[in-house]
């Protein structure tokens, strides 16, 4: 079994990274760490640069837990890239990060996040990164 881990390079990526490596070690297993970013996209959610894949590859060796990391680019929904690399890997858990929001950030949530959630087909953890620019 797997811990599959869904990243985007911000505080809440972050804090999925940390969780996911940590639930990885807890389990035994390895982690596969998933950055999709939108098909043609070109923006810093696009790509990790090669400093930012030696500082999760070093967090995850420090800790004593195999990672692998996987960028398939997606055209469509995120959560169909995710559950099929749930399946593919056998993973027994997926790890994201969300952010705090004000009430009107809750609103429109409809985002990544709750379709993940409903539609994933293992369990979700799901952890909090506090965010500092007024969300």
């Amino acid at each position: 079994m797997t811990v599959l881990i869904g990243y985007l390079p911000a505080p809440e990526g972050d804090k999925a990274l940390a969780t996911g490596i940590a639930e990885a070690k807890l389990r035994g297993t390895k982690a596969v760490v998933v950055n999709s970013p939108r098909k043609g996209a070109h923006d810093r959610w696009s790509t990790l640069s090669a400093d930012r894949l030696e500082q999760m590859n070093d967090l995850a060796a420090a800790h004593g837990v195999e990672i692998e990391i996987v960028q398939p680019e997606h055209e469509g929904s995120l959560t169909a890239v995710l559950n099929a690399l749930a399946e593919s890997y056998e993973a027994s858990v997926l790890v994201i990060g969300m952010r705090k929001r004000n009430p009107l950030g809750k609103l429109v949530l409809g985002s990544q996040a709750e379709h993940i959630l409903m539609e994933s087909h293992i369990p979700v953890l799901t952890v909090t990164a506090v965010s500092h620019d007024g969300d």
